[in-house]
C-alpha cells in the first residue's frame, strides 16, 4: 500500500487504512448521523486516530461522515455489483481553514467551475496536505494559494475544530469513489476585521471563483440544513432574502455578486449535477465554528476541540493542551 497520512491505532500500534474502509466504521461508528468522540495524535503530515486515549494523543475531536456515505454503504452486504476500488491505496488526509474575522465572520470561497472534483461547491480554503507538512502550514498554504491572503506572524491564533469523512463522489449513485480524505477543519482567529482581511485577499481565478463571508446568523441557517436528515430543521423567519458576495470576473477583477439565500440552503442532490451549494462537511464545520462561539447546540458527543487557542481563548469542555500559535508561515 502506498505511504497514507491517516493512521488508525487499532490493536496497540497505527495501522494504514485501505483506500475502500470507512474509517469511522472501523473507528465504532455506529448507525446514527454522529459525530463521535475521538482521540488524536497530530503529526507532521499525517494523523493518528482512535476512539480510546492513546500516548501521545493531543487533542480529542468530533469525528463526523454524511448519511449516504460511500464507504459506509460499502461496507455493509451485499456488496455492491462492480464495487471494485483499489487495494494499494490508503486514505488521504486533508485540512481546510475556517478563517475567523475579528468581527466574528468567516470565510467561504466557490471552487471553480473548471475544477474536475467539486467544481461550483461553497467550502472553506484547504486541501490536500503534502508529505512532511505541519497541519497549520498545510492550511495557512492553501489559504495563501487560493486566496492571496498572507496572515502576519502574532495576530491569529488557532485551533482544531473536528474531523470529516470525505468521498468523492460523495454518493454512489454518483460512481464509485476515487477521492477518500480526512479533512481536519482548523478556526482559525485573525485579528484583522473582514473589511481588513478582504482588502488583502487576491483570489486564484484558477481554484476560486467567489467568494463571501458568512455571519453567525447566516451560518446557522446553512448549517442547519443537513444533507441526509429524514426532517429539516426549521430556519428562522428572518433570513436575508440573499446575501452579498464577491465574483471574478475572467480579467481576474471581482465584481459584486448578489447570492439567492436558497443557493446556500441548497441540498446535496441524489444524483449529480453542477448547481453551486455548500458543501456537506462545510455545514458540519460551520456547526462546530457556532458551538465555538456559544451559538450552536454542541453535538451528541460533547467533544469540542480542547487546546488552548491562544490570544483569542474560549471557555472548553474538555480538559486544556498547550497553547497553539501561528507560525504566520
Amino acid at each position: 500500500m502506498a505511504a497514507a497520512r491517516v493512521q488508525l491505532l487499532l490493536s496497540g500500534r497505527p495501522e494504514l487504512v485501505s483506500f475502500a474502509r470507512s474509517v469511522c466504521g472501523l473507528l465504532g461508528a455506529g448507525p446514527g448521523l454522529g459525530p463521535w468522540p475521538i482521540h488524536c495524535s497530530l503529526k507532521r503530515g499525517r494523523i493518528v486516530l482512535s476512539s480510546r486515549p492513546f500516548p501521545g494523543a493531543s487533542a480529542r475531536l468530533p469525528l463526523q461522515r454524511p448519511p449516504f456515505c460511500p464507504f459506509a454503504a460499502l461496507d455493509e452486504p451485499p456488496r455492491v455489483p462492480g464495487a471494485e476500488l483499489p487495494t494499494d491505496r490508503g486514505v488521504d488526509l486533508g485540512v481546510a481553514v475556517i478563517l475567523q474575522s475579528s468581527d466574528k465572520t468567516v470565510l467561504l470561497t466557490r471552487r471553480a467551475r473548471t475544477l474536475s472534483v467539486s467544481p461550483n461547491l461553497w467550502v472553506p480554503p484547504g486541501g490536500h496536505v503534502e508529505l512532511e507538512e505541519e497541519l497549520l502550514d498545510g492550511g495557512l498554504r492553501e489559504l495563501w494559494e487560493e486566496c492571496g491572503l498572507h496572515l502576519p506572524q502574532g495576530q491569529f491564533s488557532w485551533v482544531p475544530l473536528g474531523l470529516w469523512e470525505s468521498a468523492y463522489p460523495p454518493r454512489l449513485s454518483w460512481g464509485l469513489p476515487k477521492y477518500h480524505h480526512i479533512v481536519l477543519y482548523l478556526l482559525v482567529i485573525s485579528q484583522e476585521s473582514q473589511q481588513q482581511l478582504q482588502a488583502r485577499i487576491q483570489p486564484n481565478p484558477s481554484e476560486v471563483s467567489a467568494l463571501m463571508w458568512l455571519t453567525p446568523d447566516v451560518a446557522a441557517a446553512v448549517a442547519a440544513t443537513e444533507d441526509g436528515r429524514e426532517t429539516p430543521r426549521l430556519l428562522p423567519q428572518d433570513l436575508p432574502p440573499s446575501v452579498l458576495a464577491l465574483e471574478l470576473e475572467e480579467d481576474g477583477k471581482a465584481r459584486p455578486l448578489v447570492l439567492p439565500m436558497s443557493t446556500l440552503l441548497r441540498m446535496i442532490p441524489t444524483m449529480a449535477e453542477g448547481k453551486e451549494r455548500v458543501s456537506t462537511g462545510s455545514k458540519f464545520a460551520l456547526r462546530l465554528w457556532l458551538q465555538h462561539l456559544g451559538r450552536g447546540t454542541p453535538p451528541p458527543c460533547k467533544s469540542a476541540a480542547h487546546l488552548d487557542p491562544g490570544p483569542a481563548k474560549e471557555e472548553w469542555n474538555m480538559d486544556p493542551l498547550p497553547p497553539n500559535q501561528g507560525s504566520g508561515k
